[in-house]
């Protein structure tokens, strides 16, 4: 089940809501609870124990570290929870890989392959551990305080609207919110309003983009025609796919009295890579800076090392994003670009070049990130520098719909002028702003029901 399914609008939403609203304060953590378990279990319901065994056991590690006695017995029960959430995540995300590498290994040294194991990867799994090891840390540290219920901080690790693909969450920023959040018409109408939102660019943009940059990626020598537009298509693509799914978990957050931190900030716009990583994916990057950049020592012991713990986050952090080398270098792509902005203070571009300069580090690496390996990335590289050619091929030219033109200026349009469209959007008188909203809700939904199954990309990660 995903959020732009009938079976979730329609159907899964309403009821989850009305059972909400028809319990008493003491049993709504009960309900998110009981409704977040049945929204992942549509998916697995096997899983179920994996996200019930991780909550219960951070938990656990975490009253222990509280209420130690000894920095001793704190040390060990942070290393011990941590270790297992890692080991668990690990297991499941990355055994394929090392696997896969070991195998090929024994091939090129004629001992024959290894049997790889085919693990599912539960969908959620990398914010439900990354939720979970902060949880851990900020209690230990004495920087939250720890669940006054089980009940809460088992609603915590398993709330339905960003368990699937974030925001990542920190459990302190939460925690005055499981006592004591509002529940208004007027925080639930911003719900509805941030969620349609989300639902329409999910829908009306990303979903129309797709099939544009799957096939520009699909083909076998691109000309740099088919190569930057397939590049510039799935970097909207992804920005509305995930910035949509963002906005829905902020606005089903707000219809049940919580207030997620935003996930994303016109990235497009930014002037450095810098400022891009303030901007895009804003709860991960503040993650990473916390729980990685800061413990491995920041920028507190000399230039260099400052440089080397950039490169290490942004590797690290490529490497959350799946099990594959090409995510392994698209964070180091990133990680490059901060260091040499450290390095020279900030931007290293001219005003008039900065913007256009961050945008085409930023697509570049996209198309790393999108690849499936390194192959098919140079293959798009070889495409943008003219190798094959410059213009779109007629049998690529007779392929793009309209719709997907459309969707592709739109959402570009959106990107860059976000800021402004705001703005314009806060002088709409309120009853003519809901009614706008109540429109778009209508054809996005009709997109959905007349398209394709799609679901969201950061499901793979």
């Amino acid at each position: 089940m995903i959020f732009s399914s009938s079976i979730f609008i329609f159907g899964f939403l309403p009821l989850f809501l009305i059972a909400y609203y028809s319990t008493p304060k003491l049993g709504k953590s009960w309900v998110i609870l009981l409704g977040s378990y049945a929204f992942y279990g549509w998916w697995r319901l096997d899983y179920l124990a994996l996200i019930f065994g991780i909550s219960l056991l951070s938990y656990a590690a975490a009253q222990v570290a509280y209420n130690a006695k000894t920095e001793t017995k704190k040390t060990w029960a942070v290393r011990f929870g941590v270790t297992f959430d890692l080991i668990v995540l690990g297991y499941f995300k990355y055994t394929m890989f090392f696997m896969s590498g070991l195998s090929d290994l024994s091939i090129a040294l004629g001992t024959g392959s290894l049997s790889v194991p085919a693990i599912i990867l539960p969908i959620g799994i990398s914010f439900h551990t990354f939720q979970s090891i902060s949880y851990i840390i900020d209690v230990s540290r004495g920087d939250a305080p720890p669940a006054r219920r089980l009940v809460d901080f088992l609603a915590f690790g398993s709330l339905f609207p960003q368990l699937i693909a974030g925001p990542v969450l920190r459990y302190k920023d939460l925690a005055d919110q499981f006592e004591t959040r509002s529940h208004t018409v007027e925080k639930f109408t911003q719900g509805i309003v941030r969620f349609t939102q989300g639902f329409a660019m999910k829908c009306l943009i990303a979903d129309n983009v797709a099939p544009f940059a799957d096939r520009m990626f699909g083909l076998s020598a691109p000309t740099a025609g088919e190569a930057w537009l397939g590049a510039v298509a799935y970097s909207i693509q992804l920005l509305f796919d995930f910035a949509g799914y963002s906005a829905m978990a902020i606005g089903l957050g707000l219809m049940i009295g919580f207030k997620f931190i935003e996930n994303f900030n016109s990235p497009y716009i930014s002037l450095s890579i810098t400022e891009f990583w303030r901007r895009w994916h804003i709860s991960l990057s503040h993650w990473l800076r916390d729980y990685l950049y800061v413990p491995l020592g920041g920028n507190r012991k000399g230039k260099v090392r400052t440089y080397i713990n950039l490169m290490l986050t942004m590797v690290l952090g490529g490497f959350w994003h799946g099990a594959n080398w090409t995510f392994l270098v698209w964070g180091a792509w990133h990680g490059g670009w901060l260091a040499i902005e450290r390095m020279f203070g900030g931007s290293i571009w001219p005003r008039f070049m900065a913007w256009p300069m961050t945008a085409l580090i930023v697509v570049l690496g996209w198309v790393v990130f999108r690849a499936a390996t390194f192959s098919n990335a140079l293959k798009m590289y070889q495409g943008m520098t003219g190798i094959n050619g410059w213009a779109v091929s007629l049998d690529q030219a007779w392929q793009i719909q309209p719709s997907e033109i459309c969707a592709l200026l739109i959402g570009a349009t959106i990107s860059v002028c976000g800021p402004s469209i705001r703005w314009v959007g806060q002088t709409i008188p309120q009853p003519l702003y809901l009614s706008s909203v109540a429109v778009l809700f209508v054809i996005a939904s009709s997109s959905m029901i007349a398209q394709s199954y799609s679901p969201f990309l950061y499901f793979q990660f």
